[in-house]
């Protein structure tokens, strides 16, 4: 993987989040608290698994292991 395609992977993690917080604050407008966190849930779990990938891939780049193209 290219730095270039890392940072976009970084970016388009935190625009999940973002999309995350949009989903939860619309849908609690017309449903209940538990409800929005439901629907809002997979895509704010998706981008904290991404998160993760990326800061595995981040310390491998950084201890030599597995550097970054």
């Amino acid at each position: 993987m290219d730095r270039s395609r890392f940072v976009a992977l970084a970016v388009g993690a935190f625009g999940l989040v973002f999309v995350s917080f949009l989903i939860r604050g619309t849908t609690r407008l017309v449903a209940p608290y538990g409800v929005a966190v439901a629907v809002s849930a997979p895509v704010f779990f998706m981008a904290a698994a991404l998160l993760v990938a990326l800061f595995v891939l981040a310390v491998l780049d950084a201890t030599g292991i597995r550097p970054l193209e």
